[in-house]
């Protein structure tokens, strides 16, 4: 497997690091061969060639099997004319990564303030109120007057529609209970097609239960009892939000992994930003990153029909719970451990599992 290693901004050089020796441990462990090509993006590619991303790197991105995205300084990126592109966005948009599957769960040794649970958001990635990525050129939110904001919202029913069944196949494969969360009491006609796809899908899914929640009140529900949801799909911005709280329910940002997946390519990327203010201090968490890791082996191994892949993500994500609990963490998830003692421990625990 050729994986395109792209270290990032603040924080992401470390993480990343970590992650590329939890990587080799696995492959390692399962036998399979792993190549991994480290080039730039984010500000050391800005330096370096005039642009944050390049299409050169979207070339070798397109002909390698998978890529991994470290934290990006996306809030300093502002003008495209100046080069200064959202990688995560750019990728996204040009690979097609319409679904965003970020895992969420509690972790022994990780104290946190709900009941146990283990979910997943399925998250459309592609369009809805993202003005950078939700038209084929310029963007979508337009400043009428001095005064005046429009921001416009883009939902079609092929991006429903995939989502939905990404959302009932992973369903599959756990508790078989998937949830539509939506604001389909006001935005009646954009999320009542996004619903109307859903429930299309779930035909083909009848082992599989569903409910549906308005977003506002999911909110209320996820944090009152999360350990009643199973996966969770919705559209872009409603997932981007509540897969951040569902993280930090489970006791960190920082222990929640993403996969950005379509039918020919897939990212995995930290759900967190690039921290710049703890950058170079050894302290930043790697699970995120980590995790993502696992979540793209995992994307890999199945669609090739390759199940070492599989079977290292499974121990990837079987081995961050006993390295948490075990304390063998960083600092922010109750362990004791810089960024780089953290993947080592993880790389050793892997390996020894």
């Amino acid at each position: 497997m050729k994986i395109i290693v792209l270290p990032g901004d603040g924080i992401g050089p470390e993480t990343m690091a970590a992650t590329v020796e939890v990587l080799r441990a696995a492959s390692q462990r399962f036998g399979f061969e792993l190549a991994l090509e480290h080039d730039v993006a984010g500000h050391d590619s800005l330096r370096r060639h005039g642009a944050t991303v390049t299409q050169a790197l979207l070339d070798k991105v397109r002909a390698a099997d998978g890529l991994m995205l470290g934290p990006m300084a996306t809030f300093d990126f502002k003008d495209e004319s100046k080069g200064e592109i959202n990688p995560s966005m750019f990728f996204r948009k040009e690979l097609d990564l319409y679904a965003n599957i970020r895992p969420s769960r509690t972790w022994q040794g990780v104290p946190h303030k709900v009941d146990a649970f283990d979910l997943v958001v399925v998250r459309e990635n592609t369009e809805g109120f993202y003005a950078d990525r939700n038209i084929a050129s310029g963007g979508s939110e337009m400043l009428i007057t001095e005064d005046v904001v429009v921001s416009l919202r883009r939902i079609t029913r092929l991006c429903c529609a995939r989502i939905a069944r990404a959302a009932f196949e992973l369903a599959r494969t756990r508790r078989k209970h998937v949830s539509i969360v939506h604001k389909a009491n006001v935005l009646k006609i954009g999320d009542g097609m996004f619903i109307d796809e859903c429930n299309k899908a779930a035909r083909d899914f009848p082992d599989v239960t569903v409910d549906d929640f308005i977003v506002d009140a999911m909110m209320a529900h996820v944090v009152r009892a999360p350990q009643r949801f199973d996966v969770i799909v919705t559209t872009n911005m409603f997932g981007d939000i509540l897969s951040d709280l569902t993280a930090e329910l489970s006791g960190s940002l920082g222990l929640g992994g993403s996969l950005n997946m379509g039918e020919r390519h897939a990212m995995g990327q930290a759900a967190h930003g690039s921290a710049p203010d703890i950058a170079d201090q050894d302290i930043a968490n790697p699970f995120s990153l980590i995790l993502s890791a696992g979540q793209l082996l995992d994307w890999h191994g199945r669609r090739t029909n390759q199940p070492a892949y599989v079977a290292a993500a499974d121990a990837i994500a079987r081995t961050a719970a006993v390295v948490v609990e075990a304390g063998e963490s960083t600092r922010d998830v109750g362990g004791n451990l810089g960024t780089a003692a953290t993947g080592r421990a993880f790389a050793k625990r892997l390996l020894e599992a």
